[in-house]
């Protein structure tokens, strides 16, 4: 009897010991692509340098991405609507991006297409991306965004927050009441893309850069839609109609989506992945109340309080988190309505102050691979989803593709 039951437990453990081997191997034998990750404005803003061990710093560095089977980056090129000279800073970022890479030839390569990614991936490389989040960064010049394209970008996410003068931004358009008042705080002339916001995403087409519709209004989202003549790009998103937020696309643009041959990225944001997760931080704030408005007297930015307020209190932060499982519940939305081809990831590391259960860092990424196992993903389905998906979007923005 003790035989026996010796036999079956020492079964059950090499069956787990043979799941878990399956889904590594999985992840670490596919094309693992990431769209976004804010890497390099928390480094500037820390001080540090993404090739440094980073661990407790940051989500993400450069050993850590090889321990995450993470094959190529999208680093976002960020600053807020109220920097001054943004197209500089945009600039400035660049070169942060490129020097971690120059200093690393074994390790890192920038990439400016699909076959570049591949090349990347067979030399044991981090493909370097870039990826400009928020069309403020161009000052209103086609040529900026020509210069950018030069220098490797290869997506611009159309608005960040704030709105431009070409287009709208998810904040802004829910945010104003229609129609804005003349000359009233935060009011616009158009909601949408203008005509100007129009020639950006020719453009855009033209050179192959992606067109970006994370942060977007729902109106320039439409617009931008009935405009491009290339599938489009939305980097870091979810899904509405399970948490609906502003960030995240309704049921009818994810099908825009895909009838557009574009991939959804989904976001690892808790409030963008859990309706709740507002909530139950809202708690967390009235407990800080003191605190946090010391805080905003300091810096009137919210997200920096936040920020502050998460690392100091990680035991109570712990409990804000959603599982895994409720990111997965987005990805499996997406596939019910358009399908396995149009879904990918855009984690949002180090651009967020908090992320669900298990996935605390870049390393995390391999379980991400284990719940689509788990939920009955085939293996073929799941290589899409890390990063073949991508992979064809990239080639179908390539100028001279149709």
């Amino acid at each position: 009897m003790y035989k026996k039951l010796f036999l079956c437990q020492l079964l059950i453990a090499n069956c787990l010991f043979v799941s878990a081997q399956s889904y590594k191997k999985l992840h670490f034998n596919s094309i693992v692509v990431d769209t976004h990750n804010d890497i390099p404005s928390t480094a500037i803003e820390k001080g540090v340098s993404f090739d440094q061990n980073l661990q407790s710093k940051t989500h993400s560095d450069l050993q850590r991405m090889a321990a995450g089977g993470v094959d190529a980056q999208f680093f976002s090129i960020w600053c807020d609507g109220n920097k001054e000279n943004p197209y500089a800073w945009a600039n400035r970022e660049i070169d942060t991006v490129l020097a971690w890479t120059n200093r690393n030839p074994n390790k890192m390569m920038q990439a400016f297409t699909a076959a570049d990614i591949k090349k990347a991936v067979a030399q044991k490389k981090l493909a370097v991306l870039l990826g400009v989040e928020g069309g403020h960064m161009i000052e209103n010049d086609l040529n900026k965004l020509d210069a950018l394209y030069k220098r490797g970008v290869r997506y611009m996410t159309i608005t960040w927050n704030n709105s431009t003068d070409w287009a709208t931004s998810a904040l802004t358009e829910t945010s104003l009441q229609l129609p804005p008042k003349e000359g009233g705080p935060g009011s616009v002339k158009k909601m949408g893309l203008t005509e100007f916001g129009k020639l950006v995403i020719k453009r855009m087409n033209e050179l192959g850069m992606l067109v970006d519709l994370s942060h977007v209004g729902e109106k320039t989202f439409w617009d931008a839609i009935n405009t491009t003549t290339k599938p489009v790009l939305v980097s870091h998103s979810c899904v509405f109609s399970i948490c609906p937020h502003r960030r995240n696309l309704k049921d009818d643009q994810i099908k825009a989506v895909g009838k557009n041959g574009g991939v959804i990225h989904l976001n690892f944001y808790s409030g963008f992945i859990d309706s709740s997760f507002d909530r139950r931080t809202d708690l967390f704030n009235n407990n800080h109340k003191a605190e946090r408005d010391s805080l905003l007297k300091q810096n009137p930015e919210p997200y920096f309080a936040d920020v502050f307020l998460f690392e100091k209190y990680p035991e109570e932060v712990k409990a804000l988190r959603p599982p895994l499982a409720a990111l997965i519940d987005h990805l499996d939305h997406i596939v019910k309505l358009i399908g396995v081809d149009h879904v990918g990831l855009g984690s949002d590391y180090d651009g967020v102050n908090s992320l669900p259960q298990q996935l605390d860092d870049v390393t995390a990424m391999p379980l991400i691979t284990k719940e689509l196992m788990a939920r009955g993903y085939s293996k073929k389905d799941i290589r899409k989803i890390l990063g073949e998906n991508f992979l064809r979007l990239f080639n179908a923005n390539e100028p001279g593709k149709n």
